[in-house]
């Protein structure tokens, strides 16, 4: 059973940087590919990046073509934390995102746990 809080949402203004928080707790965090997802009011889920469980020089991440080359996910292994690191954002990228812990890839129903999600609000 893994349980994932995340944090570090909030409103700023396009071309800003924000950073999320993602922390999880069990002691399997390092056998989880962990991603992060989006959802606007109004429509679906959306995949922004996931990061391997893999570590070290094996450790690869993947992005959604909306964020690649903006947003980073990097993971943190001692502290049982993965980030989002969300760089010239856009008023198209509020939502409110969400980190899962799973298989990997791009779909959903790859990842078992989620967490509660937090808002990201980008002001033109």
């Amino acid at each position: 059973q893994v349980q994932l809080v995340e944090s570090g949402g909030g409103l700023v203004q396009a071309g800003a940087s924000l950073r999320l928080s993602c922390a999880a707790s069990g002691r399997t965090f390092s056998t989880y590919a962990m991603a992060w997802f989006r959802q606007a009011p109004g429509k679906e889920r959306e995949f922004v990046g996931y990061i391997s469980r893999r570590g070290g020089s094996l450790s690869y991440a993947a992005y959604a073509d909306s964020v690649r080359g903006r947003f980073t996910i990097s993971r943190d292994r001692s502290k049982n934390t993965v980030y989002l690191q969300m760089n010239s954002l856009k008023p198209e990228d509020t939502a409110v995102y969400y980190c899962a812990a799973g298989r990997g890839g791009m779909s959903p129903s790859s990842y078992d746990y989620w967490g509660q999600g937090t808002q990201v609000t980008v002001s033109s």
